[in-house]
C-alpha cells in the first residue's frame, strides 16, 4: 500500500502541446477534497518551466496530463525524464492522466506509480488519493450491504440483474463481471422454474429451462456463483425470493450467496399476477413470515410492491400507498435497514416531474416510520417496459433515466443494461452499461438542485400524500374496530383489494382482482378516471369501494 506523504502538496501541469485542463482540474480538486494542497502550473507547459517549477515548489507528488498524439508522448517522456535526472529529481513520486491508449505508453515509460484513463473510475481515483492500491480498495471493499453503502459515499452502490440460460454460463459471467469492478452488487435472476419450483423439481416444465434466467436447480448452482464472484472489487451478490416456499428459499440463499438482501412482495406472486398458484392471503401471509425471518437475522429487506401495481397502470396513489404498507409491514416485522424502490418511468410516459412528485409523496409517507431502529436506504431503477429496444435509443433513455434518478439522492442504483428490452443481458454488456451509468452519475453526483421547489412537483406530491391518506383511512374502514392494526392484517389486505381499493387496469380477468378502475396518463401523471375520462376524486372512488362491502357485494359473498 502506498502511504501518504506527510506534507500533501500536489503539483499538476498539461505537458507540451496539450490544453485539455478539464481532467487535471478534476483531479485537483479531488485532491484538495482529501486534504492536499494543489498548484496548477498551468497548460500547455514547456517541459523546461515545469521541472523548474517543481524544483522550486518542491511536490509531494507531481500530477501531469496529456491528451493528444501517444507516438509523441514518447518522446516527451524520454525528455521529461531527463530533464528531472538533470535536476536531481528522479526520485519524485508521479502520476499520469490521459486517454487509455497514452497511459499505457506513459506506464512503460517507468516514469509514473500511477495512471488514469479515460476508463478510469473516480472510486479509484479517490482510493489512489487516500494512500490506497485502487486494486486493493476494492478488494477490501465492506460485504455488507449497510457499511458498503458508508464505505462509497458519494457514490450511489451500482446493481444489476444478470442471469444467462446456463449455470456454467452465468459462473463465466460473475467472474468477468467482479474482474470488471464496475457493479457492487450483482443480482441474481433465476428462471420461472427455479422461482416457483426449486424445492418441488417434478413440477418443473423443462421445456422452459433457461426462460427468463438462469436455471437453478441445486444450492451447489449458487455457490459456483458466489465463488465466481468473489474477484475483483467481490461484488455484493443477491437474489430474489421466489414465488413459493419463500423461507426455505431464504435459508438456501443465506448459506450459499450470503444474500445481500431480500425482494418479498406482499400481494404478489400469486393467484393475483399468475406467476404461482398461491391463494391472495396465504401469499400475504407467506410474504410477511418471509420477511419476519429475515429481520430476525439482521437481513436488509425490500418489499417488492409499489412498482408492480404502477407496471399494470394502477393509479399513482394506489403506488404511493403500496409504497407505504410495503415499508409498514417491514417495520412492525422487524426489519431494521429496508430498501425502498423507487421504479421510475412507471407506466411508460410519466413525466419526470410527475416521477418525481410521486417518489416524493412515497418518501413523506414512508418519513414518519424511520427512528433508531428502522432506516430506509433508497434505490432508485429506470422501468423496464420504458426501454426502447435499439442500442443506442436505450442508451440515451437510461442515461436519461438516471439524470432525473439522482434527484432522489439514492443510496443504490439499480442499473437496466440498454440491451434488456430486447434480450437477457451478456457479461459484456452489463459491465458497458455499468460503466455508461457511472459516467452519468459522476456528473451529478455533486447535486441536481432543489425540483422540490418546483410548483408542479408540489402541488402533486401534496395531491398524493392527501389521496393516500384518504385510502389508507378506507383501509382501516374496511377492517372495522375489532382490528388492532389492519394495514397489516392479511385479511384486510386481501380484501382491500377484492373490493377494488386497490386495484390496476391489468388485473380484469385475474382473480380476486376487480380490475374496473380506469387510469389515463394527464398531464404525464397516472390518475383515476371516471367513464367519460375525466378525473376522478378519491375521495368517490373509495367511497364507491367500501359502498361494495357494505352492500355485501365483494367477490365470494
Amino acid at each position: 500500500m502506498v502511504s501518504q506523504p506527510a506534507r500533501n502538496r500536489l503539483m499538476g501541469a498539461c505537458l507540451g502541446d496539450c490544453v485539455h485542463v478539464a481532467g487535471i482540474r478534476v483531479f485537483l480538486g479531488m485532491a484538495e477534497d482529501e486534504g492536499y494542497t494543489t498548484l496548477f502550473a498551468g497548460a500547455a507547459q514547456r517541459l523546461e518551466d515545469i521541472v523548474t517549477r517543481a524544483d522550486e515548489w518542491k511536490p509531494d507528488l507531481l500530477a501531469v496530463s496529456y491528451r493528444l498524439n501517444s507516438v509523441a508522448l514518447s518522446n516527451i517522456l524520454e525528455e521529461l525524464g531527463c530533464l528531472l535526472a538533470a535536476k536531481g529529481l528522479t526520485g519524485i513520486r508521479m502520476v499520469f492522466g490521459g486517454t487509455d491508449e497514452n497511459c499505457r505508453v506513459a506506464g512503460e515509460s517507468g516514469l509514473f506509480e500511477a495512471t488514469f484513463g479515460s476508463s478510469a473510475s473516480q472510486s479509484s481515483v479517490q482510493a489512489y488519493l487516500r494512500g490506497e492500491q485502487a486494486e486493493v480498495r476494492r478488494q477490501a471493499l465492506p460485504d455488507t450491504l449497510v457499511a458498503r453503502i458508508h464505505a462509497c459515499k458519494p457514490f450511489p452502490l451500482l446493481r444489476h440483474h444478470f442471469g444467462r440460460p446456463t449455470v456454467d454460463e452465468t459462473v463465466r459471467g460473475a467472474r468477468e463481471i467482479a474482474e470488471a469492478a464496475v457493479i457492487d452488487v450483482l443480482s441474481l435472476g433465476p428462471d420461472q422454474n427455479a422461482q416457483e419450483s426449486f424445492f418441488r423439481p417434478h413440477d418443473m416444465d423443462h421445456a422452459q429451462d433457461g426462460a427468463g434466467g438462469v436455471p437453478l436447480r441445486s444450492e451447489a448452482d449458487l455457490r459456483a456463483i458466489y465463488e465466481a464472484s468473489r474477484a475483483g472489487n467481490r461484488p455484493l451478490v443477491r437474489c430474489y425470493s421466489g414465488t413459493r416456499d419463500l423461507v426455505r428459499m431464504a435459508d438456501v440463499l443465506a448459506r450459499t450467496i450470503h444474500n445481500a438482501w431480500a425482494a418479498i412482495p406482499l400481494f404478489w406472486y400469486s393467484e393475483l399476477d399468475r406467476r404461482s398458484p398461491r391463494a391472495l392471503r396465504d401469499a400475504i401471509r407467506e410474504g410477511q413470515e418471509a420477511i419476519r425471518w429475515h429481520a430476525e437475522r439482521g437481513i436488509p429487506v425490500e418489499v417488492n410492491e409499489s412498482h408492480q401495481w404502477s407496471l399494470r397502470q394502477a393509479p399513482d396513489v394506489v403506488a404511493v400507498v403500496a409504497f407505504f404498507l410495503a415499508a409498514y409491514n417491514a417495520k412492525v416485522l422487524g426489519v431494521r435497514d429496508y430498501i425502498g424502490q423507487f421504479m421510475f418511468n412507471t407506466p411508460v410516459g410519466t413525466s419526470p416531474t410527475m416521477d418525481i412528485a410521486k417518489m416524493q409523496a412515497k418518501l413523506e409517507l414512508v418519513r414518519g416510520l424511520e427512528d433508531e431502529g428502522f432506516r430506509v436506504w433508497r434505490q432508485t431503477r429506470t422501468g423496464l417496459s420504458s426501454m426502447p429496444a435499439g442500442r443506442e435509443e436505450a442508451i440515451g433513455h437510461m442515461c436519461a433515466s438516471i439524470a432525473v434518478q439522482m434527484r432522489l439522492e439514492p443510496h443504490i442504483v439499480h442499473v437496466v443494461g440498454f440491451s434488456e428490452a430486447d434480450h437477457a443481458t451478456t457479461a459484456e454488456e452489463l459491465i458497458a452499461s455499468a460503466r455508461i451509468a457511472r459516467g452519468a452519475i459522476s456528473s451529478l453526483v455533486a447535486g441536481t438542485g432543489d425540483i422540490a421547489r418546483d410548483p408542479a412537483v408540489r402541488r402533486r406530491r401534496e395531491q398524493l400524500v392527501s389521496e393516500a391518506r384518504t385510502l389508507l383511512s378506507a383501509l382501516t374502514k374496511l377492517a372495522g374496530r375489532d382490528h388492532m392494526d389492519p394495514w397489516q392484517d392479511a385479511d384486510t389486505l386481501a380484501r382491500a383489494v377484492e373490493c377494488g381499493l386497490l386495484d390496476a387496469p391489468d388485473l380484469a380477468g385475474n382473480r380476486p382482482a376487480r380490475g374496473v378502475v380506469k387510469t389515463r396518463l394527464m398531464g404525464g401523471a397516472c390518475m383515476a378516471v371516471d367513464d367519460g375520462g375525466r378525473p376522478k376524486p378519491e375521495a368517490d372512488r373509495v367511497r364507491e369501494c367500501l359502498s361494495l362491502v357494505s352492500g355485501g357485494c365483494l367477490p365470494g359473498n
